[in-house]
């Protein structure tokens, strides 16, 4: 597939033909969702916690002999059904976490990858840099290559693009992402996905 290369300022400069591997995948919609329900399975915490009976304070002594006082029978003031009681079938702490193959994982990003590049969402350019990390000269230049629409930027390394990283900062619609990192969850939120060549290097060592 070839698509076309912009400078910052949303000029065609070139053209670059994108792998036929990793942009014209089978797309896998089961396989996309399964990835997308792991990553954001496995984001959760599981630190959510309450207490049982056997955990609450008080409650030691029977509330009342068990026959003859035509009340209820109890053993504990520290049952459910007590204020201050212990809590029946509440959350307690555990993992979410969810395993996935390597190959499947990396399927539903080829997936991905290739969903965008059907819809036209794939914003290649020849190279990203700012003379200086200022909003404004971001802001300006993501409004000539996607207009309005939400993008996720990907770079090769962070230490050479950190002006890119800060000048984005205060950008909502705007993420910039190592192409290391590339992830089901960021793919499928953003509309519009901004690569330099550079980092479509990393992405073909990944990948294909």
């Amino acid at each position: 597939m070839e698509v076309n290369v912009y400078n910052m300022k949303g000029k065609k400069v070139s053209t670059v033909e994108l792998p036929q591997a990793i942009f014209e995948a089978p797309i896998k919609v089961d396989l996309m969702h399964q990835a997308h329900v792991r990553q954001m399975a496995n984001a959760r915490l599981g630190t959510h916690e309450t207490k049982v009976r056997g955990e609450v304070a008080g409650g030691g002594r029977k509330p009342w002999r068990q026959k003859g006082t035509g009340r209820a029978r109890q053993g504990s003031t520290r049952a459910a059904q007590w204020k201050g009681g212990g809590k029946i079938f509440t959350p307690h702490m555990r993992s979410y976490e969810q395993s996935m193959p390597r190959k499947m994982r990396r399927a539903a990003l080829r997936s991905a990858l290739s969903v965008k590049a059907v819809e036209q969402s794939i914003v290649v350019i020849d190279e990203l840099k700012l003379n200086e990390a200022k909003t404004k000269l971001m802001a300006s230049a993501l409004n000539a290559l996607v207009g309005d629409a939400s993008a996720l930027i990907l770079v090769p390394e962070r230490d050479a693009y950190e002006s890119i990283y800060r000048s984005t900062n205060n950008i909502p619609d705007a993420k910039v992402l190592l192409a290391n990192y590339l992830n089901i969850r960021d793919l499928l939120f953003f509309d519009k996905l901004l690569i330099p060549l550079a980092a479509l290097d990393v992405i073909k060592d990944n990948l294909e």
